[in-house]
This record gives C-alpha cells, sequence and structure tokens, in this order.
C-alpha cells in the first residue's frame, strides 16, 4: 500500500470509530473492566493485635506461631548477622524498657514475649523512606512495595523497634520449601510483617493468630464488639516504648 492510501485509509478509520463504538459501548466496557471489592475480604477501621503472654509464654507454642508465620512468607532460615526475622522472642527488659520493673517479678523476668513490627499510627518508617516504598494503608497496617526499596535501610534506622531486616544476599537458599502463593524477595531489599495482609484480602486471619490457639487475638480496635476491644477493656495490657509517640498497634496482656 502506497503511503497516501495508508493515510486515507488510517482517516476514515478515524473518522467512522464514534460511530461504529458509541458511547453506550464505552461505558459498557469501562462497566465490565472495575473489580468488584470480594464479599469475602476482611476489613477494619484500625487493624490491632492483643498478645496474650501468658498464654504464648512457652517456647514451643512461640516455635510453632514463628514457623507458621516464616514459612507462608518465605522468610530465609539464615543466622547471625544476616538474619531475616518477622517474628521473634525476646526478654521482658528488651521488650519493655521504658516500663521495666526493677526487679521485675520472677513470673515476667523468665519470660519470653513475642516482637513483631507494632504497624504504628505514626510510623516513623514511613516518614524516613525516601522512594514511597513502606506506606501506611488506611486500614493501619504498615506494608511495603519490594519493588520500589532502594535498600537504604532507612526504614531500619527509623524502626525503634527493630522489626525490619534487610536481605543482605538471595534469600532462595535460605527457602529449602516455598510457598507459591506468596512472594519471594530479592537481596538488596528490606522486610517485615504484614499484619498478613494478603489473607486478609482472602477473608482469613494472620497465621499467628490461627497458629496460637487463642494466645493472639486481632480486631478492628474501633469497633467495640472486636476481640482485642473486648481483651483490652478487660485487663491492663502494654505497648512497647508508648512513649515514643508511634502509637503501636500491638498490645501486650501481662
Amino acid at each position: 500500500m502506497r503511503r497516501r492510501d495508508f493515510l486515507k485509509a488510517a482517516g476514515l478509520a478515524a473518522v467512522s470509530l464514534p460511530l461504529a463504538l458509541p458511547a453506550a459501548a464505552f461505558a459498557e466496557t469501562a462497566a465490565e473492566g472495575t473489580f468488584a471489592r470480594p464479599a469475602t475480604v476482611l476489613s477494619a477501621g484500625r487493624w490491632a493485635m492483643v498478645i496474650d503472654t501468658r498464654k504464648m509464654a512457652s517456647p514451643a507454642m512461640q516455635r510453632k506461631v514463628i514457623t507458621a508465620c516464616h514459612a507462608w512468607h518465605n522468610v530465609p532460615s539464615f543466622t547471625g548477622p544476616q538474619e531475616v526475622k518477622w517474628l521473634w522472642g525476646a526478654a521482658y527488659a528488651a521488650a519493655f524498657p521504658e516500663q521495666a520493673l526493677d526487679p521485675p517479678p520472677e513470673a515476667l523476668a523468665s519470660r519470653s514475649f513475642l516482637l513483631l513490627c507494632n504497624h504504628c499510627e505514626n510510623p516513623p518508617c514511613v516518614r524516613v523512606c525516601p522512594t514511597g516504598a513502606t506506606f501506611k494503608r488506611d486500614d493501619g497496617i504498615v506494608v511495603m512495595d519490594y519493588h520500589r526499596c532502594i535498600g537504604c535501610r532507612s526504614c531500619m534506622a527509623g524502626c525503634p523497634y527493630g522489626a525490619r531486616s534487610f536481605n543482605f544476599t538471595d534469600p532462595r537458599p535460605g527457602v529449602p520449601s516455598p510457598n507459591l502463593e506468596y512472594p519471594m524477595r530479592a537481596s538488596g531489599v528490606v522486610e517485615k510483617c504484614t499484619f498478613c495482609a494478603e489473607r486478609l484480602q482472602r477473608g482469613a486471619l494472620p497465621l499467628c493468630v490461627e497458629a496460637s490457639e487463642g494466645g493472639i487475638l486481632f480486631g478492628d480496635l474501633l469497633d467495640a464488639a472486636s476481640p482485642v476491644r473486648k481483651a483490652l477493656e478487660a485487663g491492663l495490657a502494654l505497648r512497647r516504648k508508648p512513649g515514643l509517640g508511634t502509637g503501636p498497634g500491638v498490645y501486650y496482656i501481662l
């Protein structure tokens, strides 16, 4: 086809397009392309977690919960300086340095406390991230976009809870049986607990909650009927380093 004939045919096609596809057709196509929110999605105004440390004091129970979380999220099993962790245990003085009793009761001094990202109301990690790779959702969950993470580790320096880990190397050798339902990270990015946001999208609770046999509660902090609100109203609970003004979303019943 000569160039002149090609341009003429293209012009005729452009002129006839509105006649061939009227506005109603465009509206119908747009409607078909929208995505309805699945009915099974779990939603909240402010997700929060309550850990009953009395029920979670057993090393075996903590290992069960940590293993369930790490296996699902493909957390590599490296040790030493390259360790990557989403959940871990710590002593009372390390978990609550601002509120540690001196000396603490033996029941607390010998107890291990399960720690994780606190999904803060005012997360400092979000403020210091230069690329927006870490951000807070409207429901309070602090998540990460691994593709936008440049590995600067500013969020690690900004987090006062030590909840973030850096992939110094390829994590795949540390995951012998990867879960194909969850994306594997790459070297050079930071990762952390996400409150199992991908499971909430399916209508399922976080894995640590399911594996804890009632030791960990999860729900909407703004809902008076939620399990977390009922647990908090039943007795005293602590949060880690509340004096920093971060507004942690994880509570501990002693």
